[in-house]
């Protein structure tokens, strides 16, 4: 079966080279008893490559067993596994067999292989070194035909250099590696997918099918995508129910772009603009991008401000350039700026608001981009220099205390310590 039909066949959507080396070195293993990891960020598509390789294989006719090692309690596992004998723990009222013997003869898919305990990393090594195990409670020992498909989001190499995994395990799981990369890697991919879920969701719903514009395909591709497909599944499906008319812009997807990583912080949603987006040096097209860029700051700077507003309210008021101009106050830049309340507070101004200025440019240039090519006359900060701005700001209020600072802003100390180090690299 060649690579296009295995992609029809299980719905695997993508042009890219990195997704056609992981679909070809799948299928090359497919065919061979040789153990395999999966290594890939979460929701990047790894039990989709388990059930690729078992139905390629010579024991499709035979189970696939998935098991899920995050999901099972610690002292539960080792049962699930292998089995248990009556009486064996509490509450082990009946023998029981356990995946390793349900899936004789065919595939076992251990998703999550890094959250495995240590006990069960001992047992699970024998059955791969010799296909032998024996129940909970007892000293009989088993044989099992089974093929062994592990995956992680994890870097288990790192796991092993931190003693949390065992490292002649690691060999044994790592005969063949295959490592997916996160759709952020192969930006090329992000559009199929993207209309591939718009086009299954509308039949699922009775929908009218959507229809992504330009600067609606040019976010998805410049959105990081921290859940990958999964993610791009949860957008388009929430386009598809709440999104009403046929066109789909960038304003209409924005407010679904969350981008929540796994310790819970929100990454800088966009990746940067590259020359290429500019496509032939077209002007119309540099300039719409343009457009698109500043929006999309603005939108990222808007969302910074409220979260510090949010930290200090009751603490500043709103006070306009002419107020700003007519009071005694200090430090005004923008249009307007957040002072301390003189009446409640004895706190000096030291957060202030973005000089929002496209606003009042998009509302006089706006209907005019299309029509003219000259380049806009004004000149803003790129979306570097503002947050490198804003982070100084700060850390000069706070007398360069990184942990205030990173407080104020809403961020973690490390999240606050890498912005620092990249933005002095950039700049």
């Amino acid at each position: 079966m060649d690579r296009q039909a295995i992609q029809e066949r299980f719905g695997i959507v993508g042009t890219s080279a990195a997704l056609h080396h992981v679909i070809d070195r799948a299928r090359q293993v497919a065919r061979t008893d040789i153990s395999v990891l999966i290594e890939g960020e979460s929701g990047v598509g790894k039990e989709l490559i388990a059930h690729l390789i078992h139905d390629l294989s010579p024991r499709r006719h035979n189970a696939l067993i998935i098991v899920n090692c995050g999901a099972i309690p610690e002292g539960l596992i080792e049962s699930e596994l292998f089995g248990a004998e009556k009486g064996a723990y509490t509450g082990a009222t009946e023998k029981r067999t356990g995946y390793f013997e349900d899936a004789d003869g065919g595939t076992i898919f251990l998703d999550e292989i890094g959250e495995m305990p240590a006990a069960a990393q001992v047992r699970l090594l024998r059955v791969l070194e010799s296909g032998t195990f024996s129940r909970v409670g007892s000293s009989t020992l088993r044989k099992t035909d089974v093929r062994v498909v592990a995956a992680t989001n994890k870097d288990l190499a790192h796991e092993v250099q931190a003693g949390r995994f065992r490292e002649d395990l690691y060999y044994r799981l790592s005969t063949v590696l295959i490592q997916i990369p996160p759709v952020r890697e192969r930006p090329e991919d992000i559009q199929p997918i993207f209309e591939t879920f718009m086009h299954q969701l509308a039949q699922k719903y009775g929908s009218t099918p959507r229809r992504l514009d330009d600067r609606a395909r040019a976010l998805l591709r410049r959105y990081r995508w921290p859940g990958n497909v999964r993610e791009i599944r949860n957008v388009a499906e929430q386009v598809t129910v709440l999104h009403r008319g046929d066109a789909v812009s960038a304003e209409d997807i924005q407010p679904f772009l969350r981008g929540v990583t796994a310790a819970g912080e929100v990454q800088s949603a966009l990746m940067p603009v590259s020359r290429a987006d500019f496509g032939d040096h077209d002007e119309n097209r540099e300039r719409e991008l343009i457009y698109r860029a500043l929006l999309e700051m603005r939108m990222e700077l808007r969302d910074l401000k409220e979260e510090i507003t949010k930290l200090v309210s009751g603490v500043g008021i709103a006070v306009s350039r002419e107020t700003f101009e007519q009071g005694d106050f200090a430090g005004e830049r923008g249009n307007y700026v957040i002072v301390s309340n003189p009446e409640e507070h004895d706190y000096n101004p030291f957060i202030e608001d973005v000089a929002y200025e496209i606003e009042q440019e998009e509302a006089a240039n706006g209907q005019q981009a299309q029509a003219t090519t000259e380049a806009p006359s004004f000149a803003l900060p790129t979306l570097e220099e503002a947050e490198y701005d804003l982070i100084t700001r700060a850390l000069k209020h706070f007398e360069g205390n990184r942990r205030q600072t990173a407080k104020a802003l809403g961020i973690s100390e490390r999240t606050l310590y890498r912005k620092l180090k990249d933005l002095d690299e950039d700049l």
